[in-house]
């Protein structure tokens, strides 16, 4: 994530959406403000990981078997790598 993508989303699902929420359901308390705040960046956070883990292509042209061994591949090459050390 970026940081200018991260900046909008701190500020509008941070602060403006439930600034808007709070004064719309008419609500009083500085703490009913936090829990819409923080529901509202957890649920923005969580939308924005699916997104992100959707928009990668799993397999990109191999079958399930290739790529569970070009996994092991890259595995086995981290452990050889950090065994050197």
């Amino acid at each position: 994530m970026s940081g200018r993508r991260l900046l909008i989303g701190v500020i509008a699902m941070g602060v403006i959406v439930p600034a808007i929420l709070f004064f719309l359901l008419g609500l009083e308390s500085i703490t009913q403000f936090l829990t819409v705040a923080a529901t509202c960046f957890l649920a923005w956070g969580l939308a924005d990981l699916t997104a992100t883990i959707l928009s990668h292509p799993r397999l990109e042209d191999r079958s399930p078997r290739k790529a569970l061994r070009e996994w092991e591949k890259g595995r086995s090459e981290e452990s050889s790598v950090t065994s050197d050390e």
